[in-house]
């Protein structure tokens, strides 16, 4: 055995690639080779997909183009929601005016808890379905396939299996399901790589956030601010994974080879993306009718009581204020740290919260609020952190679920708070250097 790993590893490095790869690959070119040999047709045309493949397929042009058609989706969900935006926003405020000056629970309660915190939540609905309506296409197309095709020979060199690359891509709309799709890779190391580097990938529940910080520093670089979240995801979800490989005994050796089947090309049909995009989009109806709804209700409470006291000193600014000192060096304040603090129970408390201790409901008047508390450095730290930092309560759970360990779990939660902060840290160090 000795012996044969000797040979194999030998003749990997003489060919330059690796035999787990190349040997499936000459298989399928020598049947193909057989088969032409053997059987006799008429002359062969090159179809649609045939010609499709030659471009999405390409060895140099393959990954620009995906990422490419991913700058697309973002930028697409993000511009043509905007006017929706604007007008769910304007109704949610004229509801909360409804409670008129009236300086009491109840009608604070309304204006600022439910109009100003959920309702403000509620307007990021038409981003996040406009985002699942982009991809249902790419995945009814046969696109996605492709993908990860194009993408296995990287990922497999960088430590990750080709099959990750599903699991990896869903994670987009929500790491729960993305993580419990992980059972499709058959190499227990590779799945377990997988687990832990999934919610490094931008789920829905992180674009209020990113929307709310870019649209107020960015401007018309909005869009590609919160598409350099998602990059920033996949570059160290594939550093993770490659570090963990290289480091940790239980996730060492290669990754098994991948095969994959690739469908022909379709025309999407508007009936298959509408559900798909409904399918996956009610899930955020669901949780905002829920947790989101739980956690506006305690955000108001936390920052309205003692009634009558100023903000600083209700039970959110005692908060804020003890964890103030961790997060200091990164340049977020008490309200910040709060913010993240109630994000671990689910990603779009964070604009929640702004929308509470701020006070101001309506998205220009958050982006002000938080454009007189932060930088366009410490804002986009803080766009990174939250990508960075924790699953929500519910990512955290089916981790454990998953992998059946405590040990693997709190592993997680350890390394991406870490990262976080060294990420944040570095973006506004590099940040402070450039722009002084």
């Amino acid at each position: 055995m000795e012996e044969i790993r000797r040979i194999r590893e030998e003749l990997s490095k003489k060919l330059g690639e690796d035999l787990e790869v190349l040997l499936p690959a000459r298989r399928y070119e020598t049947a193909g080779e057989i088969s032409r040999r053997c059987l006799r047709r008429r002359e062969e045309r090159l179809t649609l997909t045939d010609m499709l493949d030659h471009v999405f397929l390409h060895r140099a042009l393959g990954i620009p183009i995906f990422l490419a058609l991913m700058y697309a989706v973002f930028q697409f969900a993000y511009s043509v929601s905007e006017p929706f935006m604007v007008m769910l926003e304007a109704a949610f405020g004229w509801l909360g005016s409804l409670a008129g000056e009236a300086e009491t629970p109840l009608a604070s309660l309304w204006a600022d808890g439910i109009c100003g915190g959920l309702g403000f939540v509620l307007v990021f609905i038409f981003p996040i379905f406009f985002l699942f309506f982009a991809l249902a296409i790419l995945e009814d197309s046969g696109y996605l396939p492709r993908a990860a095709f194009v993408m296995d020979r990287l990922m497999y060199r960088l430590g990750l299996h080709g099959r990750s690359f599903i699991p990896l891509l869903l994670g987009f709309g929500c790491n729960l399901p993305a993580i419990m799709a992980t059972r499709v890779i058959d190499d227990e190391r590779d799945r377990l790589i997988t687990i832990l580097v999934n919610p490094l990938m931008s789920c829905s529940a992180r674009l209020p956030v990113y929307v709310l910080l870019a649209g107020a520093f960015f401007g018309a670089y909005a869009g590609a601010a919160i598409f350099s979240m998602y990059v920033l995801g996949i570059a160290l979800a594939i550093l993770m994974a490659l570090l963990f490989r290289k480091t940790i005994p239980q996730l060492r050796g290669k990754p098994a080879p991948f095969i994959l089947e690739l469908p022909p090309y379709l025309r999407p049909t508007l009936r298959s993306v509408l559900l798909k995009t409904w399918q996956r989009g009610v899930v955020f109806l669901k949780k905002a009718a829920t947790i989101l709804f739980a956690g506006a209700l305690a955000l108001w409470a936390l920052s309205s009581f003692p009634w009558g006291a100023p903000l600083e000193a209700t039970y959110a600014g005692m908060l804020g204020h003890a964890l103030e000192p961790l997060l200091r060096p990164l340049g977020f304040d008490w309200m910040a740290a709060v913010a993240l603090f109630f994000g671990f129970l689910a990603k779009e408390i964070v604009v929640e919260t702004f929308g509470i201790l701020y006070g101001v409901a309506g998205e220009e008047e958050i982006q002000a609020a938080v454009a007189a508390h932060m930088t366009p450095v410490t804002a986009f730290a803080f766009m990174a952190f939250t990508l960075i930092y924790l699953p929500c309560l519910a990512t955290f759970g089916i981790i454990r679920a998953e992998t059946g360990s405590w040990k693997w779990t709190l592993f997680a939660v350890a390394y991406e708070l870490a990262l976080a902060y060294a990420v944040a840290a570095t973006i506004v160090a590099f940040g402070s250097i450039v722009w002084g």
